[in-house]
């Protein structure tokens, strides 16, 4: 937490208010936040009992008065000049929305996130919806090339949101819908925006270095939840003026089933205490769903790479045995602890600075389907 209370209380940008929600905490949280706020009255502190990760962010959000609000994790830091750029940005294009790149810090090295964008690039009007809140909706045609990447675009912590767009939304609470609380609220506000800027950018630095990772962790009938989520996802896109045409149809097929692919890695995890053949009868009932069987026959991984296809033409096929050699690959890639990496691919605040700190319980989600599932508490 020292980094990232250091990076957003030295931003160039001096105006601005820290809303701190210490979400039961029983690590010394508390105490360290009240320690930065005597040393700098910009730092507003909620104690609140644990409620998880959507409450926390309400509560904080409720609590803001500034023009644009934006979201940091406790454990992630921010360049100096984020916030800065960003309301720039959102002053010079009056936009409702402005977000930036990020890097994923893993302790003994760095990795940009990679988008295949411009420099800069400004949206408005109808195209808000049609390049922002479709794509978050589900991918479709070229968009799905990269599942691993499904939802890098709906983080809330990279962006910065005028603040009257949030008035009446709020974040859903991860016991109803398994993960995807970033990528659905950001649907609400984005099927509502009229303007939104994309800065190419790395501001966002994302710590992914925890081995005991959130994203590794079982989760009990998560498919079950993420068809709550499914309905969510499709209401905030109707009740928000989206379009109820076959496009949007498919884009949400193809984002169930291409989210088959975290729901097998969370049935394969370490964590889950099954045997071998319990986990085997839990793929075959998530591959002979209705509803994710009639999605992986509805998708297209033609775009994707031969890995891909062949996972999602086997998971199609409901070939379990073939599929779940394939996600015990993928968990064991996911998990491995990398050695020997000091090509560090970093900018400025990049990792290593901290490596004292306690590892915790990260998000990388996003990048591995499901996205945002960790129980991280907003500041």
């Amino acid at each position: 937490m020292p980094r990232c209370l250091d990076s957003l209380l030295s931003q160039t940008h001096g105006e601005l208010e820290v809303i701190a929600v210490n979400d039961g905490s029983t690590d010394g949280s508390l105490t360290l936040l009240a320690e930065y706020a005597g040393r700098d009255p910009r730092l507003i502190i909620i104690d609140v009992p644990n409620g998880g990760v959507a409450f926390a962010r309400t509560t904080g959000l409720r609590r803001c008065t500034g023009d644009y609000i934006g979201f940091v994790d406790p454990d992630d830091w921010i360049h100096r000049r984020m916030y800065a750029e960003l309301l720039d940005a959102a002053q010079r294009e009056d936009a409702d929305i402005v977000m930036c790149a990020y890097v994923s810090e893993f302790g003994g090295f760095a990795r940009p996130k990679r988008f295949d964008m411009p420099d800069y690039v400004a949206y408005r009007g109808d195209e808000v919806r049609l390049r922002i809140a479709d794509r978050l909706l589900g991918p479709i045609g070229d968009e799905v090339s990269k599942p691993e990447h499904l939802d890098a675009w709906g983080t809330v912590w990279n962006k910065l949101y005028r603040a009257e767009l949030l008035d009446e939304i709020t974040f859903t609470d991860l016991a109803l819908i398994g993960s995807n609380e970033d990528t659905l609220f950001n649907l609400s506000v984005c099927t509502r925006a009229r303007s939104f800027v994309f800065l190419n950018r790395p501001y966002y630095h994302y710590w992914r270095a925890n081995e005991q990772s959130i994203t590794t962790r079982y989760k009990p009938d998560l498919a079950g939840r993420f068809l709550n989520l499914y309905g969510c996802l499709e209401s905030a896109y109707l009740d928000n003026g989206g379009s109820e045409d076959e496009q949007s149809r498919q884009r949400l097929s193809n984002r169930i089933a291409m989210n088959v692919l975290g729901l097998g890695l969370n049935i394969v995890s370490g964590s889950n205490p099954s045997s071998m053949r319990g986990k085997l009868r839990e793929l075959r009932q998530l591959l002979r769903h209705e509803t994710y069987s009639k999605a992986l026959l509805r998708f297209r991984s033609g775009p994707c790479p031969p890995h891909w296809r062949l996972f999602y033409r086997m998971a199609g096929m409901r070939l379990t045995l073939p599929v779940f050699v394939m996600l015990i690959a993928m968990e064991a890639v996911r998990t491995k602890k990398p050695i020997g990496r000091n090509n560090r691919e970093t900018t400025p605040n990049s990792a290593g600075r901290y490596d004292h700190e306690s590892r915790r319980a990260g998000d990388d989600a996003h990048e591995l389907l499901p996205s945002n599932a960790g129980e991280r508490h907003s500041i």
